[in-house]
């Protein structure tokens, strides 16, 4: 697919200069710069009455464009056309101005001089969140195509609220009604999958991060084949290699993984950073996780204000669950919905650790008794989301874009070192 790129600079010598760099993008087609913010918006509604698909997938914004301010033009692109991805081009490239553009509505910061990776990147990344957006609206080129996976993210609103053994059981319960399902483990620090499902392996997510072409023998080179049929990509045992794994990877590898699987569940902790940030934004349904106790919804509600901020997800395209919850509870469902202003699934996890005492200090979450009411509502709560085959229920949320990309968003900076040995221990 050949990326259509237009860029506003205002200045005759930089426009040559994007111009020239531009050319060298493959799979790429440059329009002659135009030199206002007036003759932008122009152009752009003249191609929409024509056609919305005949858009530019990205939009490059120079600092040097006017009359509009280069962010309030991006604001105003990004309201008016809104499956365009821009790009702004500046020499301010402090965390402030990063925020504003963010904010303003750009996909991406490319900071001046102009260097080709880093043009190249940036342009690509919001060419694909352009195309996943017009996907998605049923306006690109490749909307006839098949939806591919389902991917689920499971996110904590604070430590210890049960993230992880949810992510879990949501897995073993589409894995057990017949689905591909893979389960990815994106609490990149700290996380515990292999814990709980009495696994060791040496292969994890930091181990894809540095390949450019997934392919499928490497995808299965880093997965662990479950006895449960389950396919685990793990975290790093070593925190540290976590930093490995930024916005862009994440993306790459929920995107490989969507196209191969029928279910993906990536458990994202709940310390946000550029990967699973990309993750949640991709994700058809985001699930987050609380406690019906003050702490724990204070904390779901400054998360859902972070993905909002962020505009990583908005509030009403995610699902709370709410764990350990009795009747008793002074907190309850419907009391933490009007709080975090999200869909609270019908379905609530009761409080009963006896029942998984022996299972977590085994750490064979996959023993779990069936008759267990955690694990019949967990199980259940996987057919709310239209994870378990022959359920009928469309996942909650977005709807699909297999492979989609979602933006350009989080922390870079992350280290990358290539390592790791393959086989178990």
């Amino acid at each position: 697919m050949v990326t259509r790129i237009l860029p506003a600079v205002g200045d005759a010598e930089a426009a040559r200069s994007v111009t020239a760099l531009l050319s060298r993008l493959p799979d790429s087609e440059a329009a002659q710069p135009v030199g206002d913010s007036t003759s932008l918006l122009d152009t752009l509604a003249a191609i929409a009455a024509e056609s919305v698909a005949a858009l530019p997938e990205v939009v490059l914004v120079h600092e040097r464009v006017g009359p509009l301010p280069a962010l309030e033009l991006i604001r105003e692109v990004a309201l008016r056309f809104p499956a365009v991805g821009v790009v702004l081009v500046t020499a301010d490239t402090t965390p402030v101005l990063y925020s504003a553009a963010m904010d303003a509505g750009a996909r991406g910061v490319v900071g001046l001089p102009l260097s080709y990776d880093e043009l190249a990147a940036r342009v690509g990344a919001a060419a694909q969140w352009s195309a996943g957006v017009r996907r998605h609206l049923g306006t690109g080129p490749e909307a006839a195509a098949g939806p591919g996976g389902t991917v689920v993210t499971v996110t904590g609103a604070k430590g210890g609220v049960g993230t992880t053994l949810l992510a879990v059981q949501l897995a073993l319960a589409a894995c057990a009604s017949g689905r591909a399902t893979a389960l990815v483990d994106m609490d990149l620090q700290a996380g515990d999958v292999a814990s709980y499902l009495d696994v060791q392996f040496r292969r994890s997510i930091a181990d894809l991060a540095g390949i450019a072409d997934l392919s499928p023998r490497v995808l299965r080179d880093a997965v662990f084949a479950h006895p449960t049929g389950l396919s685990l990509l793990l975290a790093p045992a070593e925190g540290e290699r976590g930093e490995e794994v930024d916005d862009r990877a994440a993306r790459q590898i929920t995107g490989a993984l969507r196209s191969r699987y029928e279910v993906v569940v990536v458990d994202c902790g709940t310390q946000m950073n550029g990967a699973n940030a990309a993750a949640v934004e991709m994700a058809d349904t985001a699930v987050l996780v609380t406690t019906p106790d003050v702490v724990a919804v204070r904390a779901a509600k400054r998360m859902i204000r972070l993905w909002d901020r962020l505009q990583i997800r908005k509030a009403e395209e995610t699902v709370t669950v709410v764990n350990r919850y009795s009747r008793g509870a002074e907190i309850h469902p419907q009391l933490i919905a009007q709080i975090v202003r999200t869909r609270v699934a019908r379905g609530t996890v009761p409080a009963n650790f006896k029942e998984l005492q022996a299972a977590v200090d085994s750490g064979r979450m996959q023993d779990l008794d069936s008759r267990s009411t955690v694990k019949q509502a967990m199980w259940g709560l996987a057919g709310e989301l239209g994870l378990v085959a022959g359920d009928g229920t469309a996942p909650a949320g977005r709807g699909r874009s297999k492979g989609g990309q979602h933006g350009d968003r989080g922390p870079a900076g992350f280290r990358r070192r290539r390592g790791g040995a393959d086989g178990r221990p």
